[in-house]
């Protein structure tokens, strides 16, 4: 296979000249080390004279994957994002390179619009390419039904890393690489950081690190802090930096949200024939980090708390940030079934996304989707074109009161697809990992029984806000209220101290805003979140200009 032609672009000598003026130009003999292996926020290379090797290590050992002439650049997403890199660079003959250091690479980017968007689209090619091909500096060791070796690997796709998977019980791949390092199955799962790093048993905490993911030191700050990096996190992260605000993004798991587990969603504006729920977050990610914003992840907040005209901003590893504003977009989660025990089987048969790689675990399986929405839809229609049965349940008596038209519809003409209306599952049974459930039809009261290991949950959600203040008014269900939905007795109990009264999207908390499926009457829509999203980057400079205007 080929790459693509966008994988590439050459300068041209005008546009080195320009380039010039953000590096510095450095000469290197034949086997001089350029840029090492692992390096977080990685310089930019152009080659100038002679050219520059890329060598990255595979599961067949360290190969040469690429190198670069005159005009040419290396790296890949990581030059941008500041991550870890995942290949080594050396000098393949005599000759010069000019060498852009990360904080000056993101001040090039930000400032000028043209090399902006060649990096950009390379960089981003080169990444798609990578995926695609299969290759992959990074490699996963453990069973296919370990819920930490699952966690593992949710964090690496929703970040768009790539990785190779190797179950010990699916061939001597596994066991050969094990050994080669001189560790056994008992310290499985084993994550290899391509040629040297090797996490044993890691946390996605831990891995997050490895991967530079999450080097945000304690006491940073910023003009704006985003709590959630759904679609409505992720639009204001992108319309506040690009508007000269800084910004700090943060997620417990990865950006994209519930909307980031969708595995096609084809009602969103713009995307004719569809697009993943994840490649949207991915999308807007990188457009984020190239108007400067810091996208970290995973952490989580866990409290919120004044400091004099700013907020302190309380995660759980301890540490603190402080910011003049703060955009709640931390969303909803889907809940649990009502079934004792539920929790032994997430990751082991329960999961809560259809992805590709839920539908690598259960290719030619009986699966069951329980929920009714249109993410319940999208999911049992991608998990039909692997699955050898998709079983549609839900306690509604139909999939109209809740599902858009054209899903509904493909749904009923799937020969893969039954649907069991007015039904909830009411047993989970297995030892190790979910080997059946029983359902009970709400009409009648008749159980039935179905040897199915893979059981994808998309009920109602639940607002992510236990984080926040006790003082901040939320409606009986947890959902923040803002705007005119907070009362004005509500108001002065929250200690409510201006004398205007909150923007549309702004709580009880001056200053503080809750955009997308967190907020009280949200539509729970992509295109409404990233809707409020950016709108409220418009709220959020009145404010900090009503600050301004206090101070002189």
């Amino acid at each position: 296979m080929n790459p693509p032609a966008d994988v590439n672009h050459t300068f041209s000598d005008a546009e080195i000249e320009e380039l010039i003026a953000f590096g510095t130009v450095e000469s290197h003999r034949a086997g001089d080390p350029i840029l090492a292996e692992g390096t977080m926020a990685p310089d930019c290379i152009l080659t100038l004279s002679g050219h520059t090797d890329i060598f990255a290590a595979t599961d067949e050992g360290v190969k040469r994957v690429g190198w670069m002439e005159r005009g040419q650049f290396a790296g890949d997403l990581s030059v941008l994002t500041g991550e870890r890199h995942s290949s080594r660079i050396e000098m393949g003959a005599d000759g010069e390179i000019l060498r852009i250091r990360h904080a000056d690479f993101q001040r090039l980017i930000a400032g000028n619009s043209h090399f902006s968007d060649v990096f950009v689209r390379v960089f981003a090619a080169r990444r798609e390419f990578g995926n695609s091909r299969g290759f992959a500096a990074i490699i996963v060791i453990g069973a296919a039904m370990d819920r930490s070796v699952y966690a593992l690997r949710d964090l690496l796709m929703k970040h768009g890393v790539a990785h190779r998977w190797f179950d010990p019980a699916d061939g001597p791949v596994a066991a050969h690489l094990i050994a080669e390092r001189g560790l056994t199955e008992a310290q499985l799962p084993l994550v290899i950081l391509g040629a040297a790093d090797v996490l044993v048993q890691p946390t996605p905490e831990q891995l997050a690190a490895g991967l530079g993911l999450d080097l945000l030191p304690d006491g940073a700050t910023a003009d704006v802090i985003v709590v959630g990096s759904g679609p409505g996190g992720l639009a204001a992260a992108v319309y506040a930096a690009s508007e000269g605000l800084t910004v700090i993004a943060l997620d417990s798991l990865a950006p994209g949200g519930q909307a980031g587990t969708s595995s096609k969603i084809e009602n969103y504006l713009g995307f004719p024939t569809g697009i993943s729920g994840n490649e949207l977050a991915r999308r807007a990610t990188v457009q984020a980090q190239k108007f400067g914003a810091r996208l970290v992840s995973p952490v989580r907040a866990t409290s919120i708390n004044r400091d004099g005209d700013a907020y302190c901003l309380h995660l759980a590893d301890g540490r603190k940030l402080r910011s003049r504003a703060v955009v709640v977009a931390s969303g909803a989660e889907y809940q649990r079934l009502p079934i004792d025990g539920i929790e032994s089987y997430e990751g082991r048969g329960i999961y809560y996304g259809a992805t590709p790689m839920e539908a690598q675990l259960c290719g030619n399986a009986e699966v069951t989707v329980v929920g009714s929405g249109n993410s319940a839809g999208q999911g049992a229609i991608y998990l039909a074109s692997v699955a050898k049965k998709v079983h549609v349940i839900f306690r509604r008596g139909s999939l109209r009161e809740t599902m858009s038209e054209y899903l509904v519809k493909r749904l009923e003409e799937h020969p893969n697809i039954e649907i069991i209306p007015a039904t909830d599952v009411v047993g989970l049974h297995g030892e190790e990992h979910l080997d059946g459930l029983t359902y009970r039809c709400r009409e009648t009261g008749a159980e039935d029984h179905c040897d199915c290991r893979f059981l994808f949950l998309f009920l109602g959600a639940s607002p992510n806000t236990r984080w926040l203040p006790k003082e901040m008014v939320c409606d009986e269900r947890g959902f923040v209220k803002t705007g005119a939905d907070i009362a004005p007795m509500e108001l002065v109990k929250a200690g409510w101290s201006l004398d205007r009264m909150p923007s549309r999207l702004e709580t009880s908390w001056p200053r503080i805003y809750a955009v997308g499926d967190v907020r009280k009457g949200s539509v729970k829509r992509v295109a409404s979140s990233v809707g409020e999203g950016s709108v409220v980057v418009s709220h959020i400079h009145q404010a900090l200009a009503e600050i301004a205007s206090l101070v002189d």
